[in-house]
């Protein structure tokens, strides 16, 4: 029983960057426009069955191990003037971790990330640099949901867009550093980049490819399959996207996942869809 609660440990943090991967895959990083709302409600799904080791052997979870966790997201961005921004995201999860002759299952709100954007410069409003500064406060006292830890990070960001082929296209590039605050909290930097592409002139649909990928270091090094309790751990993933515009107030993306490499954490795949919708502007 020992093994197992330590092994479920190292599989929640990986899906923080599950759940940011949906935000970078719909051109995050350029402004919202003054006294603007932008809202994202998503739903998201992440299994893994099996998982890298220390030496980054990948292999199966014991006794027929699966870790699977369910995700619902709402995260608004509010524009105060052309400069700066506040964001939030709050998350709500289920997370199953079953072997047999064992199940464990916890659910509940998990860690609301509070923040505000400044965005440094801008090169004739076609790439923007951007800094975020967001504070961390979990929701919950169930171990099976995250760390429990107050934590902080600052995040950098340089976006852009341009013509390739006849066709709009757009990236972003974003590399944040976590400290979550305790005797053995750890520090993380999370890193993504993203290129995304119209597909026809009415900019109704589009496609986007993102890279992503999370490094933590602990002196807490135990495995876990679950990852928002991973401390100590290390992956990259790979995530496609296709959005639909039906106006310019609502947008719907579907997305899908899966970890390329790793150490210390579950090989899982996500999926996932989200609405992007401006109710006034």
């Amino acid at each position: 029983m020992i093994y197992i609660k330590t092994y479920i440990k190292h599989l929640l943090a990986a899906m923080v960057l599950v759940s940011a991967m949906q935000y970078t895959c719909y051109a995050d990083g350029f402004p919202v426009r003054p006294k603007r709302l932008l809202l994202s409600p998503s739903v998201s799904y992440f299994i893994a069955t099996k998982g890298w080791d220390s030496l980054r052997v990948k292999k199966p979870f014991p006794d027929n191990g699966k870790f699977t966790s369910l995700t619902y997201s709402l995260y608004a961005e509010y524009g105060i003037s052309r400069r700066w921004s506040v964001v939030a995201t709050l998350p709500y999860v289920t997370n199953t971790y079953t072997q047999t002759n064992y199940s464990n299952t916890s659910r509940g709100l998990t860690d609301l990330e509070t923040g505000i954007r400044y965005y440094l410069a801008n090169i004739n409003y076609i790439y923007y640099f951007m800094l975020q500064g967001t504070v961390i406060t979990p929701l919950y006292k169930n171990p099976g949901l995250g760390y429990g830890l107050t934590g902080a990070e600052l995040k950098l960001s340089f976006a852009g867009s341009g013509h390739l082929f006849g066709n709009s296209y757009y990236f972003t590039i974003e590399d944040g550093v976590r400290q979550y605050f305790g005797s053995q909290g750890p520090i993380q930097n999370r890193y993504s980049a993203t290129f995304g592409l119209t597909l026809d002139k009415k900019f109704e649909n589009q496609v986007s490819v993102a890279l992503g990928g999370f490094y933590s270091v602990s002196d807490l090094k135990n495995f876990n399959v679950n990852p928002a309790l991973d401390k100590n751990f290390a992956f990259n993933q790979v995530t496609l996207s296709y959005g639909h515009s039906f106006s310019q107030e609502f947008s719907i993306f579907v997305s899908g996942g899966t970890f390329i490499n790793g150490r210390n954490t579950g090989a899982g795949s996500s999926a996932s869809i989200a609405l992007i919708l401006k109710p006034f502007r």
